[in-house]
């Protein structure tokens, strides 16, 4: 049995949701990205008054927790520690990634591509088998012709906002696979619900947001140039 809540504001839309085992209890979205800050602590509120639940009796909270929106994520991670911390419930940090590739594990291709929209031709991304074992680790990228080669020998399925930066040759490859099923609450609930059961939990002190490579500030880069 698990009570669980779930915050997603890394991406373009946002959503908290409550779930009891994997049955989805309340639910609620925004898709003004600009928004997600104001939207996220009255969208708990809401879902916890649905679901007849106090945040105290909760199992846990799971959070995708990057890569994504620098702003999104940190708001997203803050409102789980805090959460877990008044409760003194476990927090499930969840990579942005594998929850992309989550819906496709049973699809027919080799491989599983996660690319999330960054500045310019980049991108953040991971490689996967249809098990979701890594066959590249998380990471930037700046697409290019010789982009994916694996495609070459594998059906690949891409999903995620980054894959309309992928090169023509690689869109209309006859290897390539572009689904427009996409992850959601449900997928994130599954995922939290078997680190749940394994016990695997994140530290709530020292948990902070995977940006997918180092964040910088205006103050940070001028103390580089020194």
């Amino acid at each position: 049995m698990s009570l669980l809540l779930h915050i997603h504001t890394g991406l373009e839309k946002a959503y908290v949701g409550i779930t009891h085992n994997q049955q989805i209890l309340a639910k609620r979205e925004n898709a003004i990205q600009k928004d997600h800050a104001t939207f996220l602590h009255p969208a708990i509120q809401s879902v916890l008054k649905e679901a007849d639940i106090h945040a105290h009796t909760l199992d846990a909270v799971s959070v995708i927790n990057g890569p994504g929106s620098y702003t999104g994520l940190r708001v997203g991670l803050a409102a789980a520690k805090g959460l877990c911390y008044a409760g003194n419930v476990p927090l499930i940090c969840l990579s942005t990634l594998e929850w992309l590739a989550w819906p496709f594990q049973k699809e027919d291709a080799d491989l599983i591509c996660s690319l999330i929209d960054a500045r310019r031709m980049e991108v953040f991304t991971a490689l996967y088998k249809c098990s979701l074992e890594p066959v590249k680790s998380e990471h930037p990228e700046i697409l290019d012709d010789k982009s994916f080669p694996e495609l070459e020998e594998n059906r690949i399925i891409f999903t995620g906002n980054g894959r309309e930066k992928l090169p023509e040759h690689i869109r209309k490859h006859p290897n390539t696979r572009m689904p427009e099923q996409n992850a959601d609450l449900t997928e994130q609930a599954d995922m939290a619900l078997k680190r749940f059961i394994h016990r695997q939990f994140d530290d709530i002190v020292y948990a902070e947001p995977n940006y997918g490579k180092a964040f910088y500030t205006t103050a940070s880069i001028r103390s580089e140039k020194i």
